[in-house]
């Protein structure tokens, strides 16, 4: 059976963006004004604590009937008609009875029911914020919210009146059942205009729509700049003086469907003022061995407008680098036993202006590793990204190309690459889509399958194909559907978890909102049995596990068989979450832990990094060692699980090999690291030069 969930419909919307503007920091949403139903509409309201839709206990057609929360399927006595009582209140009104819904009484915890349409207070609410597409349903003889008591999410729990707390519990999504579905078309030809230092103005032109397009949001590298309104075909940008961005748009409608994103394009913006001076020369160089790893430091450079970092030469060629004027010193891991290195480093400035080499100093390694990083060794090179990978039981390991759709053997022991197959179905997104994660479950000896996520036209999905006689055989079992797909924050990694399920990360496909709707498959950590029906101890009877995520590429599982996850952020934080069932982890309220974090049920990260020391993407957990290969700060963290905590943080390969993409268990006990340098976001096959390393680890 193949779990294919249907297309959520859009849910009614006030509209609350949160804008970012450059690397800025995040604004804060606007409040949301009461919300505005429309009467000829039918809604279905589902609880955002448990996924749940409001309903009349057992069908019921009489004065007198208990209302409850059922598990959504749309059924007459899940629908809801709001009938206009004034001064912003409304009457509720069931589909199944023509009654409406009344409180008795205005004591706290008093049940809602159904019962004949008198017009009296206690059977008039009115919907009201907190934010987006929630609202509160205030009773108007009360003053209370509508509530589910004591915030069960079984089904059959009784619906209640409690005082205004703003909680999961008394936010109640008014999904239309006619409402809109069909998203807006790509926006084209984005131009950039009037490029300073400072500003750009992107242009663009219009995307139609069936009913009209409301907004245009406007990103660089999938991360969210401004957005403007529908009728709006430009917008003016606060840019980095020296920053490289891809520039593009997403066209969104009233009922919050979202179109695929524009063509990119691309800026270089312009210093603000020529430089031409080099930092000073650094001093103060010392270097220290401790087993094969050796520790630098050095006295901060002076510059005529700033130093921005410093390239570390070992031997007299770059080894690695630091990020900003403070960042002193650097570890050069993964060295070989007993040899003498030397060391030199060089200050740069925002204009590439560098200093000359520092005086050199020479250290001696130790006999043998001291350090949780041995050695690092380029097993072998690509042209396309190795972006999945997965070690088989007899050492072997498989990775995919990401943009020629490809799945690759590699022979650890001599570098050997062979082609085993091509996925079919597979599209690219002119971002990042292709081919994603890849997994294989620990009985893969006696039943060979590889599972594969993959962007395809019209969706992300997962699927499977049988790996027999060292190739791709027969045609993919497609498993899961529905995912929905966009340019960038397509998600894509596969663990398979010590339950023998498939955990699947999925962005948010460029909506935020998504990431909050349960019933939509975006931005989230799904669980789904290995033949894609779905587990039955699932929170919600959907592939869900948690959600709330804006662009998860990071799964891996401890030695208590707890799920990690990596998160990136938008441009503040990236975070590491401890995944617990059910989790709501607040994008896109909140973005590790700025913005709205203090929401009731919002689970907290177990660590944040900022943006420019992170845009992490894979994790993996040896001994309890949790490795995480970050993209933007091309660097390794690792980090030592500790209860529930993450301790004894440190950072390895900072700059050494680039941007780190994948890291993924070997069957030795050390990594298979994979880097990302080139053509990461534009869906062209092999136009890039990539590395695949295999790290010994120590202690």
């Amino acid at each position: 059976m193949r779990a294919t969930p249907k297309r959520p419909r859009a849910g009614l919307r006030t509209v609350s963006t949160v804008v970012l503007l450059g690397l800025g920091t995040v604004l804060p949403a606007p409040a949301a004004a009461a919300a505005t139903v429309d009467p000829a509409a039918t809604y279905v309201l589902v609880n955002r604590n448990s996924g749940k839709a409001l309903d009349v206990s057992g069908g019921a057609t009489g004065a007198g009937a208990a209302i409850i929360q059922r598990t959504r399927d749309d059924r007459a006595s899940q629908q809801w008609q709001f009938v206009g009582s004034g001064g912003g209140y409304y009457r509720i009104k069931s589909r199944v009875s023509a009654m409406v819904l009344g409180f008795p009484s205005t004591a706290d915890r008093t049940g809602l029911v159904q019962s004949t349409d008198t017009g009296d207070p206690g059977q008039q609410f009115r919907p009201a914020g907190p934010s987006g597409r929630d609202v509160r349903l205030l009773n108007r003889a009360s003053g209370k919210a509508v509530d589910v008591l004591d915030g069960s999410t079984a089904d059959g729990a009784p619906i209640v009146q409690l005082p205004g707390s703003g909680g999961a519990g008394q936010r109640w999504q008014l999904v239309r059942l006619d409402a809109d579905v069909t998203p807006p078309t790509a926006p084209g030809n984005p131009r950039v205009s009037g490029l300073t230092c400072t500003q750009a103005t992107l242009s663009w032109s219009a995307s139609s729509d069936d009913v009209g397009v409301a907004y245009y949001d406007i990103y660089h590298d999938g991360q969210l700049m401004t957005s403007v309104p529908g009728t709006a075909l430009s917008a003016q940008l606060s840019v980095s003086p020296g920053a490289t961005w891809g520039l593009h748009v997403n066209a969104r409608d009233a009922a919050g469907n979202v179109s695929q994103a524009s063509p990119t394009v691309t800026v270089t913006v312009p210093q603000c003022q020529s430089d031409t001076q080099p930092p000073t020369t650094p001093t103060g160089v010392t270097a220290t061995a401790s087993g094969t790893t050796v520790t630098v430091r050095w006295t901060a450079s002076t510059d005529n407008v700033g130093v921005t970092g410093y390239e570390v030469l070992r031997d007299g060629t770059v080894a690695g680098s630091t990020s900003g004027a403070a960042a002193t010193s650097f570890t050069d891991s993964g060295l070989a036993p007993n040899t003498r290195y030397q060391y030199q480093i060089r200050a740069r400035d925002a204009q590439a202006n560098r200093s000359a080499p520092s005086t050199p100093v020479a250290v001696t390694t130790g006999t043998s590793c001291a350090t949780a990083v041995c050695s690092v060794t380029r097993v072998a090179t690509e042209t396309d990204l190795p972006w999945g990978l997965t070690t088989l039981p007899d050492g072997q390991v498989l990775y995919g190309r990401r943009d020629a759709f490809e799945i690759v053997r590699l022979d650890p022991a001599t570098g050997t690459k062979t082609v085993v197959g091509r996925m079919p179905g597979v599209a690219g997104t002119d971002g990042e889509g292709g081919v994603l994660g890849l997994a294989v479950a620990t009985d893969f000896a006696a039943d060979p399958w590889l599972y594969v996520m993959h962007t395809s036209t019209s969706d992300n999905r997962v699927v499977r194909i049988r790996y027999t006689g060292g190739v791709l055989t027969g045609t993919p079992q497609v498993l899961l559907t529905g995912i929905p797909r966009n340019k960038y924050h397509n998600g894509g990694r596969l663990r398979f978890g010590p339950d023998g399920k498939l955990y699947i990360a999925t962005g948010d496909g460029q909506n935020g909102e998504w990431a909050q709707d349960r019933a939509n498959l975006a931005g989230k950590v799904l669980r789904i049995n290995r033949d894609g029906t779905i587990p039955a101890d699932n929170p919600f009877g959907t592939p869900v596990w948690s959600y709330g995520h804006r662009n998860p590429q990071g799964l891996a599982f401890d030695s208590q068989g707890r799920l990690w996850e990596q998160e990136f952020g938008n441009n503040v934080m990236d975070e590491t979450n401890l995944i617990v069932r059910g989790g709501n982890y607040g994008w896109p309220r909140c973005e590790g832990t700025t913005g709205s974090c203090g929401e009731a049920g919002f689970v907290a990260p177990k660590r944040t990094y900022p943006v420019a020391e992170g845009s992490c993407s894979g994790i993996a957990i040896v001994r309890d060692a949790l490795y995480i290969a970050c993209l933007r700060g091309a660097r390794l963290y690792r980090a030592e699980i500790s209860g529930d905590s993450l301790t004894n943080v440190q950072q390895y390969l900072n700059g050494t090999y680039g941007r780190l993409r994948t890291v993924e268990p070997s069957a030795d006990g050390g990594l298979w690291l994979t880097t990302s340098n080139y053509g990461d976001k534009d869906s062209i096959a092999n136009n890039s030069n990539e590395s695949i390393l295999k790290v010994q680890l120590g202690r």
